[in-house]
């Protein structure tokens, strides 16, 4: 047997992991989806409450439980902690903008 003809018989038995790691993948990627959404939900509710967009206490609460339940998922913990930031970072620029589009449209209202 060639060792061409190996590879290839070895690479097809990664097939049913990279089947399961795909229904993963797009399970991980809705998940996100629904947790933008709800950022752009949030983000709505502080614009019309006048709620500042960053809340530190609510940061920190959070990215602990990340850290607890990366941990006891077995994640290493800087990846945790990186997953957590680009998370954060990504919601705190969504709602910023959202926020200021809605200011925007407002004050719009406002001097018309």
């Amino acid at each position: 047997m060639s060792t061409d003809s190996t590879n290839s018989t070895s690479a097809n038995g990664l097939e049913p992991f990279r089947r399961r790691l795909d229904v993963i993948d797009e399970e991980i990627a809705k998940l996100l989806g629904e947790r933008l959404d709800i950022c752009r939900e949030v983000a709505v509710y502080k614009s019309e409450h006048e709620i500042p967009m960053m809340q530190p206490d609510r940061v920190k609460i959070v990215r602990e439980r990340y850290l607890t339940r990366g941990a006891e998922a077995g994640l290493p913990e800087d990846f945790t902690a990186s997953l957590f930031e680009l998370l954060i970072s990504t919601t705190c620029r969504l709602e910023d903008e959202l926020m200021e589009e809605l200011a925007a449209g407002a004050e719009g209202r406002e001097a018309a």
